[in-house]
């Protein structure tokens, strides 16, 4: 009699784990409930699971169920406890709850100042407090910018400084849809920065990082130095450092752009493709080994290499990440069963979160398991589509087919995160995978051979041809006008439903069970429902958004899918300011064409009158006041609110990002005494008004 044959599903346990865990994370954010509501059910949950072991076989048996809601319940507190754990306002030597006006600081650069537009930036870890005559041990980390005309020499990585200006909370520009940098860096413990003149701050030691970090540090200076040694063209020396070490500083814009537009950014990144590269290539190089009794010996070499390669490359955290996860998966190749694979998958991403859960916010993060688990998921069954005996088309199609495998689980999160599709992402990757291998491969070459000029010379010169063929390739496909689908908008549900609609196919593929297409289907339809619901909703809207870009006067008018600007002319033509700054609201609002641009001061839309200020305004008084719904301070103007009250009656003012600060408060100070609501862009966030 044939044993039952197990469900895939229940052979991969730790990835259902994962489940619960993520829902206690994002549980603990999102809710922010007490600490003590999560260690409560965590000792409640373990110890009813250690009473449950006690249990006879036929107790167990009957409250199996039961068993395996205390062991998600465990997991969902498990997670909520360590994402308190991790939030450093938790901490009671957090530096922001002891910081104020008359306190020093004391910390130390973990870079070494980066050259920006108007200042220089570093990335710094505080460690004491100085208040009157008491020195308190804090923890933390702090942006600095140092004034660009004032830098010392002395200034490096471990560079140790005394701080005496006063810190200023990292906040976000708060306008729709932007990015929300203020979580982003708390995620990194990074709460607070400053900027600091010669007189604001004092060099204590200049030399006080640990040895580890000095070698790592070291280590990548010295690779970058060769690389730009024997790499010849600035566009072909950033991207060889972006390529191998991550270094991002020389990379040009423009390129990154187009990378960005045919869907091969993630090139340009060390992440799990490189990584999985070197991993890919050490299974072919050591193949042999696995038909021996040398197996072991393989397993070693490849751990070996991984890891090597990580630390060549820098130890950052997204290569070390990618070096645990694909170690686990290696490990899972000498047992020889895809379910450990899985499950090795999973483990890794469940450590990783331990170590650190706001990881599952980081977008590298999330890409790289995606595309791991999706190739895992859908690369047999396409492959299988095309069966061939020809070495050489065998080997195209599999290109093809990996390409297209990690492309579906990555594309809803791709969407979500960057709003473009790359609809050339096939011929792209088709041509830059490879060359981007075999390039990897020559700098892992170039660097250990470094002391042999004339061979690092004639690999350096070849290695410049092929970076520079692969920059070609990728403008040219850039270059076709249809390349990317730009403006997708698609909501947390939207792409949750993407999601389950293509890792429900893969696993029906593997099972064949009715209720896995019934779930791949319904979520599918579920995502269209929503999507036509979005659309409904645009088209009804009607707002007016003054928004918060630093300098600029910024202005949309929405109406439906249609939208009217009125706002400085570089906020046109400066792509950078106007992606970074307005798109992301039009990609919210689903705006559908290019927007017209206006000049007038004064108009009125849906019967609301507008007042744009930012010249002085001729006041003429009337018997009766004139009504006005929004007046929008902008520039310097030379107007005074008690002025504008007695011609105007004036229901909302605004203060755009534009305006002197120092105005700013008195005008707010006039406005709250006449008992007129003010809103200050700089300080609130954009200012969003319903038609």
């Amino acid at each position: 009699m044939q044993a039952p044959q197990m469900h895939f599903w229940k052979k991969i346990p730790v990835f259902r784990y994962i489940l619960p865990f993520s829902t206690g994370i994002l549980l603990q954010w999102y809710l922010q409930f007490p600490n003590s509501y999560s260690i409560v059910f965590f000792i409640f949950s373990l110890a009813a699971i250690l009473l449950y072991n006690l249990f006879s076989i036929k107790s167990k048996f009957r409250f199996a169920q039961l068993n395996g809601f205390l062991i998600h319940l465990l997991l969902v507190s498990l997670g909520a406890l360590l994402v308190w754990q991790k939030d450093i306002r938790n901490s009671k030597e957090w530096y922001g709850k002891h910081a104020n006006n008359k306190a020093a600081f004391i910390a130390i650069l973990q870079e070494p100042p980066v050259l920006k537009p108007n200042s220089y930036k570093a990335l710094a870890s505080v460690k004491f407090l100085i208040y009157k005559d008491s020195i308190s041990h804090v923890h933390g980390n702090l942006i600095i910018y140092f004034k660009k005309e004032q830098i010392d020499n002395q200034l490096s990585s471990g560079t140790e400084i005394m701080i005496f200006k006063k810190l200023e909370p990292i906040k976000n520009a708060a306008n729709p849809g932007g990015f929300d940098y203020e979580r982003f860096s708390l995620f990194k413990n990074i709460t607070h920065q400053v900027f600091l003149n010669t007189s604001d701050f004092r060099i204590i030691k200049t030399n006080s990082h640990d040895y580890f970090k000095e070698k790592i540090v070291t280590l990548r200076h010295f690779i970058i130095k060769n690389l730009r040694k024997y790499i010849h063209g600035e566009k072909e020396r950033g991207l060889a450092e972006a390529l191998l070490v991550g270094y991002k500083d020389d990379l040009d814009k423009n390129l990154v752009q187009a990378y960005s537009n045919t869907g091969v950014v993630h090139l340009i990144a060390i992440s799990g493709l490189h990584v999985g590269l070197i991993y890919s290539i050490l299974l072919f190089l050591t193949k042999k080994l696995k038909r021996s009794k040398l197996n072991l010996l393989r397993i070693i070499i490849i751990l070996c290499s991984l890891w090597i390669f990580a630390f060549l490359a820098g130890a950052q955290p997204s290569v070390l990440r990618s070096a645990l996860m694909f170690s686990l998966l290696a490990s899972a190749q000498v047992l020889g069963k895809r379910s450990y694979a899985f499950n090795s998958l999973a483990f890794s991403a469940f450590i990783l979160l331990c170590l650190n859960p706001f990881l599952l916010w980081d977008v590298g993060f999330q890409l790289s398991y995606a595309a791991v688990f999706s190739i895992m998921l859908f690369f047999r069954p396409i492959y299988n589509l095309l069966p061939t005996q020809n070495k050489i088309l065998n080997y195209l199609w599999a290109i093809i087919a990996v390409t297209l495998a990690a492309q579906i689980l990555t594309s809803p999160i791709s969407m979500y995160h960057f709003h473009q599709f790359p609809l050339l992402f096939l011929p792209t990757n088709f041509i830059a995978v490879p060359l981007v291998s075999v390039i990897l491969i020559g700098e892992v070459i170039l660097t250990a051979i470094f002391f042999i000029e004339p061979l690092a010379n004639l690999l350096g010169l070849l290695l410049s041809k092929l970076i520079y063929a692969l920059n070609t390739h990728i403008e040219r496909m850039n270059d076709v006008f249809f390349a990317v689908w730009d403006g997708i908008q698609l909501s947390v549900i939207q792409s949750v439903l993407l999601l389950v609609f293509a890792a429900g196919s893969g696993f029906w593929l593997i099972e064949r069970k009715k209720r896995l297409l019934f779930l791949s289907m319904g979520s599918l339809m579920a995502f269209f429902i929503l999507r036509t619901a979005s659309f409904y909703t645009a088209i009804q809207q009607q707002k007016l958004i003054v928004y918060n870009v630093p300098k600029y006067q910024a202005i949309d008018i929405i109406e439906g899918r249609h939208l009217v600007f009125a706002g400085d002319d570089v906020l046109i033509d400066d792509n950078f300011l106007r992606n970074f700054h307005i798109k992301p609201s039009r990609i919210l609002h689903r705006v559908s064409k290019p927007p017209l641009h206006i000049r007038e001061k004064s108009f009125n839309v849906k019967g609301k009158n507008i007042v744009i200020a930012d010249t002085s305004l001729w006041l003429e008084k009337n018997s009766e006041k004139k009504n006005v719904d929004l007046l929008v301070l902008s520039k310097n103007p030379k107007v005074y609110i008690n002025n504008l009250h007695q011609v105007f009656n004036i229901k909302q003012i605004v203060a755009d990002a534009s305006t002197p600060a120092w105005k700013v408060k008195l005008w707010k100070k006039d406005s709250d005494s006449l008992q007129i609501p003010f809103h200050d862009v700089s300080e609130k966030g954009a200012f969003v008004m319903k038609l």
